[in-house]
């Protein structure tokens, strides 16, 4: 029973893949104008097969993409033999004889191509199909002279001693075809609509097995990719068989190149929970849904820009339903049209720009074409082998344009990623838009930066800013680069190399610079006081008590002094309350409460300095003019409580981002503090006695 059964489901696929390949007049008729657009146009002199005018891109009338991928296979197989097919024509004596339209030329190397490949022999047509009236012509005619057109490929054969016809392809264009058709399928899982659990178990129950790698793909197995973890391998042998599976026909697993989902997976590394995307352009909507799917645990929306018409909108919309996104916003405006603050994109973090390019680096120039909606030219790029300068100069700049559009924007980083194999695409247009963002001084600057991929990727250890992969039998070719904006420097910045950096770009003065270097080495001075002014103190604490009690008061003196000092600085650091006098004092003798403080910024003892100065004995201080003569003085009583200042040091922490503006108003303010110092000497080191508090004690008469 299981084996009838897998004969039954053999022979169904067979049969699908025979109603695939079933051609109608309208795929002969598009396959004719893509033809007619990449034909090798010859010298006058050698014209011997004369074609119509087919200097614009068609466009295509087929919407389903099996009778497009027909079309372009055709069109391309019509150029791979397009010098075969003319001899055939030529030698068989049916162009020359007979006169046939220019404007019918492509459509009648497209008909004999076809006839050739089944051998000779009439097509099936259904009869649902709706004929054409020039293909069924053209077809009738070749059909007619069938036998003089095998001799004459015979003949052909002969000549050129050609085994068959692949003979006649270009020897680069055959290596291409050979990589390609022994690359790997690529697929990505499904998260919106399956888990990683039961997409295995389902590839299990029909019979997968994995293996290590891609190296080991045989029969019936599949690998998981070692950069993006939802992405999986299969043998390019089971193509037709994967797409008739439950889980493709479902979106569960969806076949696309692993370029694009490298791209979309260093996107996701770069986003936080509810951070935004921009996707530049629309390119393959599974890249969308790719995408959508990645973030489809967060709050984030994707935009989606160049959605023309309404009716594209309307076929993505659901597209999309089909596979479970529900976070994509598509618009109509094409990238370069959007202003780059558009309260839309506030939340926007990472642009994803993945412009049209030459796209030689792709394997599958067909699957390019169809899925990134590429150009129909690239049939025949590829089959030259290279792309003209004229079209490079062309991509390049354009290229360059949305990437420097891309730097407008609020964002935080741009992913830009394409599948040219030329360094005019990559390296020099990612390279050009950073030394054109360092001139605009108003946009903060880019650096490019190693892509991740997952959390297991270590981007750190990349000594290459780009990604690059080279085609191969494994894979397409791929080129990413990740620009991210810089962060301000000056938060991991010293106060010295701010004002540095500030000097050398004109910013401050050469004196204001030294001045600092000069505050900085009075603070280490003053440190270096406090220090030996510490253990002095402790010798000459008992002393200092009995010295306290002989001296006069002078609390009222320091307190007047020192308000006629702070009223000449601009921006004080210290405030007392003012003096109270007690009640029924004799003199009106000022008394200063108990928590008055000095405050430290940055160090700086300026004030506590200038305290501890008012504080010393009369007979170690200058004469100044606010002194008074001591016999002019009564002294104090013995109901007179004399209280003391108590000196507090307040440190505040430093800002965490300094900027330049403050740095400048703080040495403002250091200067003039300086100029003010400097009109009273300090007092020396071994005079300065540690401040003490008297407690409610008489003083000694």
């Amino acid at each position: 029973m299981k084996i009838s059964d897998e004969k039954g489901t053999a022979e169904t696929r067979k049969m699908t893949v025979i109603k695939k390949n079933v051609c109608c007049d309208a795929v002969y008729v598009n396959a004719a104008k893509i033809f007619q657009f990449i034909h090798n146009k010859k010298p006058k002199e050698r014209t011997l097969v004369r074609y119509g005018d087919g200097s614009v891109s068609p466009m295509l009338t087929l919407k389903d993409e099996c009778s497009q991928r027909l079309s372009y296979n055709l069109a391309f197989s019509a150029l791979k033999y397009q010098d075969l097919l003319e001899e055939i024509l030529l030698d068989s004596q049916v162009y020359s004889c007979h006169s046939i339209p220019a404007e019918l030329t492509s459509l009648l190397l497209v008909l004999l191509y076809d006839l050739q490949d089944r051998k000779f022999e009439a097509r099936v047509i259904s009869d649902e199909e709706e004929p054409i009236a020039e293909v069924r012509e053209m077809e009738n005619f070749l059909f007619r002279f069938r036998i003089k057109l095998a001799a004459a490929l015979a003949r052909c054969r002969i000549k050129y001693d050609a085994i068959s016809i692949e003979y006649f392809i270009p020897e680069t264009l055959k290596k291409h075809e050979q990589r390609t058709s022994a690359l790997p399928l690529c697929a990505w899982i499904n998260t919106l609509k399956t888990s990683f659990e039961d997409a295995f178990e389902d590839l299990e129950s029909e019979g997968f097995s994995e293996v290590e790698s891609v190296s080991d793909l045989k029969g019936y197995t599949y690998c998981l990719d070692q950069l993006c973890h939802n992405v999986l391998f299969f043998p390019s042998s089971l193509k037709d068989e994967l797409l008739d599976l439950d889980l493709f026909a479902d979106c569960r697993l969806l076949l696309q190149d692993k370029s694009r989902s490298l791209a979309v997976h260093s996107v996701q590394a770069l986003l936080g929970t509810d951070d935004d995307v921009i996707m530049a352009h629309l390119g393959s909507h599974l890249t969308v849904a790719h995408m959508s799917a990645l973030r489809n645990d967060s709050t984030s929306k994707i935009f989606v820009c160049g959605v023309k018409s309404s009716a594209k909108a309307d076929e993505l919309e659901d597209l999309f339903e089909h596979m479970g996104c529900k976070n994509i916003q598509l618009l109509n405006e094409d990238f370069t049209e959007i202003e780059p603050k558009d309260p839309r994109f506030q939340n926007a973090k990472v642009i994803l720009l993945i412009p049209r390019c030459s796209g030689l680096g792709f394997s599958n120039p067909i699957d390019f074409i169809l899925t990134e909606h590429g150009d129909a030219g690239l049939l025949k790029d590829l089959f030259q082998g290279s792309v003209s300068k004229d079209k490079l100069r062309t991509l390049a700049e354009r290229q360059l344009n949305e990437l420097m559009h891309a730097m407008k924007f609020h964002v935080q980083s741009i992913v830009y990623c394409t599948s040219s194999v030329y360094p005019e695409e990559n390296e020099e247009v990612v390279q050009k838009a950073l030394e054109c963002a360092v001139k605009v001084k108003k946009l903060i600057p880019f650096r490019p930066i190693p892509p991740a991929f997952s959390e297991c990727s270590n981007p750190d250890s990349c000594t290459d800013p780009f990604f690059k992969i080279e085609p191969s039998e494994v894979s397409s070719g791929c080129f990413l680069a990740v620009i991210a904006r810089e962060t301000d420097s000056s938060e991991n910045m010293s106060t010295k190399d701010v004002l540095s950096n500030a000097a050398a770009k004109g910013l401050l003065l050469d004196s204001m610079l030294g001045t600092s270097e000069e505050e900085e080495m009075q603070e280490k001075v003053v440190t270096q006081r406090r220090s030996d002014t510490a253990e002095v103190s402790k010798r000459k604490a008992v002393s200092n008590r009995k010295a306290v009690s002989n001296r006069k008061a002078v609390v009222p003196e320091a307190v007047s002094k020192l308000k006629e000092m702070n009223s000449n600085q601009p921006t004080s650091h210290i405030q007392l309350k003012k003096p109270t006098i007690e009640p029924g004092s004799d003199k009106g003798v000022s008394k200063v409460p108990k928590h008055t403080t000095v405050v430290k910024v940055d160090g700086k003892q300026t004030q506590a300095r200038q305290l501890t100065q008012a504080r010393q004995p009369t007979q170690a201080r200058q004469p100044t003019q606010a002194r008074q003569p001591t016999q002019d003085r009564k002294p104090c009583t013995d109901d007179r409580k004399t209280l003391a200042l108590k000196i507090v040091e307040i440190v505040f922490p430093q800002r965490h981002s300094p900027r330049l503006a403050d740095y400048v108003t703080l040495l403002q303010s250091r200067q003039m503090n300086r100029s003010l110092r400097d009109r009273e000497s300090p007092p020396p080191v071994s005079d300065v006695d540690k401040p003490t508090v008297l407690r409610n004690s008489q003083p000694e008469l």
